[in-house]
């Protein structure tokens, strides 16, 4: 009895407490569909356009830097004291071929020669007299009867000597010659003094260094070309002749003003650079210093100079030019199938600018490519395509203008 009395007023709480949930639990009102809840959320508004295949004209940009085609050491061939240099022999200076620009003192040379002419004319002497003993041992060996001579007697062996010592004689005088020939030193061509070693009064052996020289009629530009930009160019394989030689515009800063010259591709290097894996072109300008209409050059080309060199492209079919934008992951780009959903593409980029792309892709004529809001959908995303009339006009004026392509992009 006192147990119940302990466990009756627990018992009361707990038999209300399920009551009154039992009771609020059938009185809660059954929830009804909300049909504006159930419907699809709008899709994202993308721009896109039609892929529409173009045949563009691509150049190559690339840099490098100014040479002259033939750069020599003049080098005296004799020993002796200089005793004139031209008004010419100066560092910048320019001369013509025919300049003489060092005489050495050729006194000695020519007394050598005198005494190279004395011994031929004793050699000759002695030639004679030998030719008229031969054949006065002839005429007494024919005279004896007997047809097979001795050689000997003959004196042929006499003769050869005497044949060889003026043979050697007539060398030693045209040795001398030159000798006096090499001490007046010129250049085989019209050049500019890079840089003099020597001056009047100075004493010179063979082999001495006098100055450094170049050809001006033809200046080079080594050019550094990747894969892709080699794929623009109109170039054959590395080491054979051009069939066409793509023309190159060269550019630079001097004084504060910009100038240009034109040239020619004529040939490129037989290997690759093992360090940088690049190709390299050779540009030759004609008459870089030569400034007239003719050349169409604005200023002297001087060696040393650091260029920018735009290369003409080859005509390039099947090629899609859209905003940079549209480029995903470097490679790739986001196209839109007959479901409106978003798939990758790989591409082939072929050239690039600040505003533009040219690519090459296996998309169909048709195709959809999107223009804007990448970072937003993905692959798989399912859009509404917004078609822009107005980029397509304007891709049709961009395509008729050579684009560029930077070097190591």
């Amino acid at each position: 009895m006192i147990i119940w009395t302990k466990i009756k007023l627990p018992l009361i709480i707990l038999t209300v407490g399920i009551a009154a949930i039992t009771l609020i639990t059938l009185s809660k009102p059954t929830p009804k569909p909300n049909d504006d809840l159930l419907t699809e959320p709008p899709k994202v508004k993308v721009a896109v356009q039609v892929a529409t295949r173009e045949q563009v004209v691509l150049s190559a940009t690339s840099q490098g830097t100014v040479e002259a085609k033939r750069e020599i050491d003049l080098v005296a061939q004799v020993s002796g004291l200089i005793v004139k240099v031209d008004t010419q022999f100066s560092d910048g200076d320019f001369f013509t071929q025919d300049t003489i620009l060092i005489e050495i003192d050729s006194r000695d040379y020519r007394a050598a020669l005198l005494n190279a002419k004395s011994r031929l004319a004793q050699a000759q002497r002695s030639l004679a007299e030998e030719k008229g003993r031969s054949r006065q041992a002839r005429r007494e060996w024919q005279d004896l009867g007997n047809k097979d001579a001795n050689e000997l007697f003959l004196r042929t062996p006499q003769l050869i000597e005497a044949q060889s010592v003026v043979a050697y004689a007539q060398a030693d005088v045209e040795i001398s010659q030159l000798n006096i020939e090499r001490t007046k030193i010129q250049v085989p061509f019209d050049g500019r003094i890079n840089e003099t070693y020597v001056n009047v009064g100075q004493f010179v052996t063979r082999g001495t260094a006098l100055a450094k020289v170049y050809d001006t009629d033809i200046a080079e530009v080594r050019l550094p070309l990747s894969d892709r930009q080699l794929a623009l160019l109109d170039l054959p394989m590395l080491g054979t002749a051009l069939d066409s030689n793509p023309a190159v515009i060269l550019s630079a800063i001097i004084g504060g003003k910009a100038h240009q010259w034109q040239g020619i591709i004529t040939r490129t290097e037989a290997s690759v650079d093992v360090n940088s894996r690049m190709y390299y072109a050779i540009v030759e300008v004609v008459k870089p210093f030569e400034v007239s209409d003719h050349t169409n050059h604005s200023a002297p080309l001087i060696p040393g100079l650091f260029v920018t060199a735009k290369i003409e492209g080859k005509k390039l079919d099947n090629v899609v030019v859209l905003p940079i934008e549209v480029i995903v992951k470097r490679t790739n780009i986001y196209t839109v199938n007959d479901k409106n959903v978003i798939e990758i593409q790989p591409v082939t980029v072929l050239s690039k600018n600040s505003e533009r792309v040219w690519i090459q892709t296996k998309v169909n004529e048709n195709m959809t490519i999107l223009l804007e809001k990448h970072a937003v959908v993905s692959p798989g995303t399912v859009i509404e395509p917004i078609f822009s009339s107005d980029f397509n006009d304007n891709t049709k004026i961009e395509t008729q203008v050579a684009a560029t392509i930077n070097d190591g992009e």
